[in-house]
């Protein structure tokens, strides 16, 4: 269900002994009367209720929710049954809603609908998505299933697959549906490991590929290696599910959807954490779904730049998480504020973002704030009930799962009315003019229409024009696009016939786009033009070699330009068609190249979340402690792929930057690609040469399968097991004649000196460990490595800061003056301090979540977890009674 690959690093799992071993228990905040309420963070006026923890009634870990017709909630359970809960109204005295598991089907010795990670009521029916393989214990697959009750006795007894759909199911499966604005029809949403089915109708048109030109490196870890163009989708179906049309394209892993009250439809797509570091990165975004619209994901090191002008760009790039639901506050007893807002939902770092859309153009502009918050909260599903209220749902991956209503207890406006379409800007009136031709076929007036807007100052625009022109019979505009003078609107035609026209087309489409003068384009018609001779390179094949030199002469002279997505595209174009002196410059580049710090700038800071979560957010504080320079990065790869114009003296600088490369912290899969970026460059090296260069290079560096770093210190052998704190204090009871080595190897394999100090070694974040064994007892210590939450030293523990803007800063503490706080908020750069003003705090208290992971000692066996806890109880005294026989 959940956009993310569940990433347990052992060691850097073991990286934040800072918070272990403290003596003081965290005092109860007195206020708090429920503990899930307590730790949310809400705006002024609203109110949160704890309704229900399925988990506590062996119900699941429950993901997906609507409203039947009744007013009662649907829920369903990730890896089990639907359930439907009659909840009481706000102000109840009791809250607890009633639950019933539903019976769906004539069966009921089995199970007959479960495992779903979408569900919606509509048409008098339960529209159920399945993501899952048949097996014995439930024997449906992938696929949309339609529930309807036939006899009247308000329980689901007829079953319609609708359409099983195919590819991989698990987390990057099909997802949720939702009702159109005109509630005729169903729109539903599939992450990127589920096949595109047929369709009877393409508003994107079927034609794409993977069109990239820059050398392919797949994950080096084997994600989504197998998943080709065009990723996640998104469709229309009619009710009954007899007709689809393919409506966008191109998403990672978007979980939900959701129209505003203009009818313009929204989604949150995920980013892949693993890529951290790396020129292709693309954080979490909101994206406005236009139709036709292509979002550019492709697998491993393709994805597509946002700049690109055959995709679209986020409108808010949010940051680093885990999307899930989406939705917008229309029908909510909400402040207007808060009814126009579309609320996105993060399950990594539990935070429900408010984002505000103001017309922009032919799209929107956003904003965000922070709406709610807590830790651990693993935001899942949500829907404004019939009520007015927020309901939204925690859980996923078999995680604890709780129920919460959100109400608003002030004044709201009288007037619910949001706008409508009729008020939004001429632009948008354009675009949705232009895609009137998305669909239908052929249609009279349609070329000479779009024709008009190819060169318009809106992308939007451009763009629907573009799609509205590859609906139409190619003859009909083919010639009039070769013969083009406008370059914006040749530049746009070219790409459409790439895209539709013939291979043999090439000379012509080529000669066309070189006759432009570069030199007088916009910085964004000069990566459009480029952009268009990578699509001819890519899908037309290599040219002859005169149309080659003129490439080169007309793409050469403007590298580098100091615009680095520019840069980019010249320099994957260049190096691909062997133009003269490109290795040298780009070479040239590999040291002095700078990161633009405004592209893709996102809404959260990267070390706001690292103390929300600490098995996500230690894996940022990492990188954020020595970040790679992804431009340099870039060239690396292109490099990797150039076959001439190489001496030795430019060798040995490229290969020497990659042996650098490896000391930078990136995301799970960074050393592999880098790795691959030097295999790829060693495969064209004289074998002769290959030895000097392999170890260059950085070879001696690398593991085996060159996705890590050699670690020379002696790691746990395993195998580990999840331990329970009587399980491993049964072992406790005779630690004489323990080993030495063996114990200081295990504290130094986990990193635990990169925080603690043990006989004057180690970092100074946590606390000096020398003398623990004399303060704490052997149970003591366990349960806090175990259970690390249960006791958190309020000299150690992060502060929550709620900022009047609304939202809510964490860190550690470590000095204020009159007019600031101060706050380190990365264990891996604890120097790096930030400053917050206090006249923005409007309060403050401590975090009751752990920065340590519980369960860091489960690398250990036996022998490697006695070892540790004889270390630890000696401070590391070999004269102490455990090493004694």
């Amino acid at each position: 269900m959940l956009p993310k690959n569940f990433n347990l690093k052992p060691i850097i799992l073991l990286l934040t002994l800072s918070f272990l071993f403290s003596c003081e228990k965290k005092q109860a905040d007195s206020t708090a009367i429920n503990p899930k309420i307590a730790k949310l963070k809400l705006p002024a006026g609203f109110e949160a209720e704890h309704l229900y923890s399925p988990g506590e009634n062996e119900q699941g870990s429950w993901v997906g929710v609507t409203f039947d017709d009744k007013g009662r909630m649907i829920a369903t359970d990730q890896y089990g049954a639907l359930y439907r809960l009659e909840i009481p109204e706000i102000g109840a005295d009791e809250i607890k809603p009633k639950v019933e598991k539903l019976k769906v089907g004539t069966d009921e010795s089995k199970l007959g609908m479960g495992y779903a990670q979408g569900v919606l009521f509509a048409f008098n029916s339960l529209y159920v998505m399945v993501n899952h393989n048949a097996n014995e214990a439930f024997d449906k697959g992938t696929g949309l299933y339609r529930l309807q009750d036939t006899n009247g006795d308000d329980q689901y007894d007829k079953i319609t697959l609708i359409k099983s759909l195919k590819g991989e199911p698990g987390e990057h499966g099909p997802h949720s549906m939702v009702l159109s604005p005109d509630k005729q029809s169903i729109y539903l949403v599939a992450g990127n490991h589920v096949d595109v089915p047929e369709m009877d109708a393409y508003r994107l048109p079927r034609v794409w590929e993977e069109d990239n030109i820059f050398p392919l490196i797949k994950d080096p870890r084997g994600h989504a290696n197998n998943r080709m163009a065009p990723g996640g989708w998104i469709a229309k179906i009619d009710p009954e599910g007899k007709e689809w049309e393919l409506i966008s394209a191109g998403f990672r892993n978007a979980y939900d959807i959701a129209f505003n009250e203009a009818g313009d439809l929204f989604t949150y797509d995920s980013d892949m954490e693993w890529d951290f570091g790396m020129p292709w990165y693309r954080p979490t975004r909101i994206c406005h779904v236009v139709s036709g619209s292509e979002f550019g994901w492709r697998t491993g090191n393709q994805k597509w730049s946002p700049e690109y002008p055959d995709n679209l760009p986020a409108i808010l790039n949010i940051g680093q998480g885990s999307p899930t639901n989406v939705m917008f506050g229309t029908g909510s007893d909400f402040p207007e504020k808060y009814r126009k807002a579309l609320f996105a939902f993060d399950w990594s770092f539990g935070i429900i973002y408010a984002v505000f859309l103001e017309p922009s153009g032919a799209t929107y502009s956003a904003t965000a704030e922070e709406f709610l918050s807590g830790s651990p909260l693993p935001l899942t599903d949500g829907a404004i009930g019939p009520d007015g209220a927020m309901y939204f749902m925690t859980g996923g991956r078999r995680l604890e799962s709780d129920v919460y209503r959100i109400y608003y207890t002030g004044k709201t406006d009288d007037d619910q009315s949001i706008g409508n379409a009729s008020a939004l800007p001429e632009a948008h009136q354009i675009r949705r003019t232009l895609e009137t031709y998305h669909s239908g076929g052929p249609r009279e007036g349609a070329v000479e229409t779009a024709w008009s807007f190819l060169n318009h100052e809106d992308r939007f625009i451009q763009y629907a024009a573009r799609i509205a022109l590859e609906h139409q019979p190619v003859k009909e505009w083919q010639e009039r696009a070769l013969n083009e003078k406008v370059p914006s609107t040749l530049i746009q035609s070219m790409i459409a016939l790439i895209r539709h026209g013939e291979k043999n087309l090439q000379p012509r489409i080529l000669e066309a786009l070189v006759s432009v003068d570069f030199k007088q384009l916009s910085s964004s018609d000069q990566l459009n033009l480029v952009r268009a001779v990578e699509l001819s390179l890519f899908r037309q094949g290599m040219p002859s070699n005169s149309m080659k030199d003129q490439l080169a002469g007309l793409l050469n002279p403007s590298f580098p330009s100091g615009d680095n997505n520019l840069d980019r595209s010249l320099s994957k174009v260049l190096v691909h068609i062997d133009a003269p002196e490109a290795v040298e410059k780009i070479v040239a580049q590999l040291r002095s190249a700078k990161d633009d710090l405004e592209y893709q700038k996102a809404f959260t800071s990267s070390s706001d979340l690292i103390l929300r979560n600490p098995q996500y957010g230690l894996d940022i504080a990492d990188m954020l402690a020595n970040v790679p320079p992804a431009q340099q990065s870039y060239y690396a790869t292109v490099l990797g792929a150039a076959k001439v114009g190489w001496t030795p003296e430019l060798r040995e600088e490229y290969f020497t930057w990659i042996h650098d490369a490896f000391q930078y912290k990136g995301g799970r899969s960074y050393v592999g690609f880098i790795d691959r970026a030097r295999k790829m460059a060693l495969n064209k090296v004289s074998s002769s040469d290959f030895d000097l260069y392999n170890e260059m290079s950085g070879a001696g560096l690398l593991s085996g399968s060159g996705n890590e770093l050699v670690v020379s210190d002696v790691q746990p052998q395993g195998p580990g097991r999840n331990w329970k704190v009587e399980e491993a204090l049964s072992l406790m009871d005779d630690l004489k004649g323990r080993d030495l080595v063996q114990g200081k190897a295990m504290y130094a394999a986990t990193l635990c000196q990169s925080c603690h100090t043990m006989k004057g070694e180690g970092g100074i974040v946590g606390p000096d460990l020398t003398q623990l064994g004399t303060r704490f007892s052997i149970k003591d210590i366990l349960e806090s490595a175990i259970n690390p939450n249960a006791v958190i030293s309020d000299q150690y523990a992060a502060t929550i800061f709620y900022i009047s803007d609304g939202s809510s800063i964490l860190g550690k503490l470590t000095s204020e003056d009159k007019e600031k706080y101060y706050i380190s908020q990365n264990p891996f750069d604890p120097q790096t301090i930030r400053e917050i003003p206090k006249k923005e705090v409007t309060g403050k208290k401590l975090s009751d979540i752990s920065v340590m992971m519980p369960g860091l000692i489960n690398r250990l066996n036996e022998e490697e977890l006695k070892d540790l806890m004889a270390y630890l109880i000696s401070g590391g005294n070999p004269g102490h009674e455990v090493y004694q026989d």
